[in-house]
Order: C-alpha cells, then structure tokens, then sequence
C-alpha cells in the first residue's frame, strides 16, 4: 500500500472546537499517497502544522507533492493550505466548489490562480497506476465536504465520518465510546445526510477507512463502525433503556431521580442510566440521550423558567436533532413550579417526541405521597421494556 500517514498528535489539547473534553487528547489525520504523481490527503490544525511539513517531507524522501487534496475546509484540517503552498509552489489544490471559494475566509489575500482543481461527485484524479475518485458529502458535517476513494487499496477517506475523540494511537476495540460521543455531538444533526453517504459508498469495495480523526478501520471493528453508523443516522435506537438526567440545586431533584432509576432496575428495565447534569460531561449525556430509547428529565425550577443545566442540555438535544424518543418529565419547585412547563415547550419542536403523562410535580423535597407517582412513572415506562 502505497500511502503514508503524515498527520499529528495533539495529546495535550484539552477542549475540541474549544466545548468538548479531551481527556486522550485529539489526532488530525493525514496522508500522503504517493504513485507516479503524489497527492497529500488534507492538512492538519494550526498548532500541528509545522510538525505536519516536517512529517511530509521525510514522506515524501526528495519527492515534490503533486496536489492537495482538501476534504474538508474546517480549520483544524485545512490550517497548512498556504505553508503548503508556499513550500511547495508548483502543487494543485482539489477541492469542490464550495471548499475552494471558502479558502479565501480562512486565507485572505492568498493566491489560488491556476493553482486549483474543481472536482465533484463522481469525478476522477489520475496519478499513474491508480485515480482517486471523489464523492461529495455535503453537510457531513460542512456543505463543501468530499470523501475520496483509493480503489487500488481499497481505501476510503472518509473526512470527519468515523471519526473520534483521542489520540491515533488509541485502542480500535474501543473505538465506539469516544466515537459516539463525537458523532452526536459533531454530526449528529446531519443525520439524513450522514444515510446518504453511506449509500454512496455502500457499492464500494472498502477494507480500509482512514478517517480525520481517530485510528484507521478494517476488519470487524470496520464492520462495527458500518453498523453502528447506519443506526446513528437513521436516528434509531442502539441501547433500549432509560437514561434519566438531572438538574438539581438542593439535592430535592436529585434524590426523585435517584428513587426513579433505582425503580426501573426493579422493574426489569435492561439499561439504566443516570446523570448529574450540573458536574457530567455534558457531551457525554448527549451521547446517552441518543444511544437509549427512553429519557427522563428532572429538573428544579429556577427564576420562573428552567435551572440552567437542564435548560443547556435540552436546548443541545435540539439544535442536535433529537428525535424517536420516548421522555419523560418531572418537575421540582417551592411555590412556583416552572420547569415542566418550560422542558414541555423545548421538546414540542422537536420531531416524533412521545411525551409521557402526566408531568410528575415536587415542591421542595420528595414526600411519601410523591413516590407513588413515581412508581406509575416506572411502572409506565417498564412496560415498554418487560412483557
């Protein structure tokens, strides 16, 4: 196989996109295929860039780029385009359309005359023994992005699909968890969009998929990432169960939801989940929401609306797309309970959501005749689990 991976570690980023955790740090991917012409497969972000030129030239041994392939113009994939260039005076950036026009957002004052390659869906690039071929895959996650397939080493390079949180170097058997987390977060609204590539690339022989970020694919864990994609983006569920999420300042909230989920495991629910909203990663609660077939929200009442977290966490499940879910609601508040009323608002907007009746209201703390209301919740929500 004639392709070198020239990308980089960044182990001690702490934030991508400067909101979600890192805690294994970050990788921008990329790679050098070299034929009778050679062509580099995207850039790297700014703080890794001098380390990705050196990385090209020792790939390269005495050998000058052909062109540069850009995949994907979000800055910490593109941010070499014009060291590159400089360096290198005579390579041909490809890109579609939409990549190309928006160099110039990135790169003010860069001269590109003559020095581009407009390609679209469909469309080849020769470089000798073998053509890259290119699929457009708008809104996964950018409207200009492309994938490129290398059909003589079954290769495809997938931009952002399949990628991950952590360094490369991270162990492929666990791929899925950091996965998740950054698809949801990162894709997940583009879901119909995300189908569409997969059909596009459903024809192809692929036993590699070399993504931005994250480890390459092959074998099973290629065949899990397929599958786990394909539920992703059709929105379905991966995990059925309930994930109860919290919002609470007192500790009233808190202990309604820990009775509840201590009630669904008693009742034969095969998945529980629990999370405290005001000190969890709330990426990872995103995560949770998405994977499980059923939420349930509690959540105090705060200066007539909403307590701040919760109203966070739902306002990200929106404008991510949730949707085909079953949620729940409860409610905590002194003398003017608000928050059902708000969290019932925020999810009407949003499409196939099954709103569970009635919304269960606390004041204050939880009393004994709170708890049977809680254990019809349970009881309704089991039944769509234990027959």
């Amino acid at each position: 196989m004639n392709i070198k991976y020239i990308g980089a570690d960044d182990a001690d980023l702490k934030l991508f996109e400067s909101q979600y955790d890192l805690p294994d740090g970050m990788c921008y991917n990329s790679y050098l295929v070299l034929d009778d012409k050679v062509a580099i497969i995207d850039s790297v972000d700014n703080r890794k860039v001098s380390e990705w030129l050196d990385n090209l030239e020792n790939a390269l041994e005495d050998r000058h780029p052909d062109y540069l392939v850009v995949q994907h113009m979000e800055p910490d994939h593109s941010a070499g385009i014009a060291q590159a260039l400089e360096k290198y005076p005579n390579l041909q950036i490809v890109g579609s359309a939409k990549a190309i026009q928006m160099m110039s957002l990135y790169f003010e004052g860069l001269d590109l005359e003559d020095k581009t390659i407009t390609v679209k869906d469909g469309d080849t690039l020769n470089l000798g023994s073998r053509s890259l071929q290119f699929l457009t895959a708008p809104m996964v996650h950018w409207p200009e992005v492309i994938v490129t397939y290398d059909p003589a080493n079954r290769v495809l390079f997938s931009a952002d699909a399949f990628g991950k949180f952590g360094v490369r170097d991270a162990d492929p058997d666990d791929w899925a968890c950091e996965a998740r987390r950054y698809y949801f977060n990162i894709c997940g609204k583009y879901g119909t969009s995300v189908a569409q590539l997969l059909h596009k690339v459903e024809p192809l022989d692929i036993e590699h998929i070399f993504p931005l970020h994250g480890p390459m694919l092959q074998g099973e864990a290629l065949t899990e990432a397929l599958r786990l994609y394909g539920i992703w983006s059709r929105y379905d569920v991966e995990t059925p169960g309930v994930f109860v999420a919290y919002a609470s300042i007192h500790g009233g909230t808190r202990e309604a939801a820990v009775l509840l989920s201590e009630m669904l495991r008693e009742r034969g629910v095969p998945k529980v989940s629990v999370s405290d909203l005001t000190i969890d990663d709330q990426a990872e609660a995103i995560e949770d929401a998405f994977r499980m077939s059923h939420l349930v929200c509690c959540s105090a009442s705060y200066d007539a609306g909403l307590f701040p977290p919760m109203h966070d966490f739902i306002h990200h499940l929106r404008i991510k797309a949730y949707q085909r879910r079953t949620v729940a609601l409860i409610e905590n508040g002194s003398w003017a309970p608000s928050a059902g009323r708000v969290m019932r608002e925020m999810f009407a907007d949003m499409k196939d959501i099954n709103l569970v009746e009635p919304l269960i209201t606390i004041r204050g703390r939880l009393h004994s005749d709170d708890r049977p209301k809680l254990q019809a919740l349970a009881d309704s929500l089991a039944k769509d689990f234990v027959s």
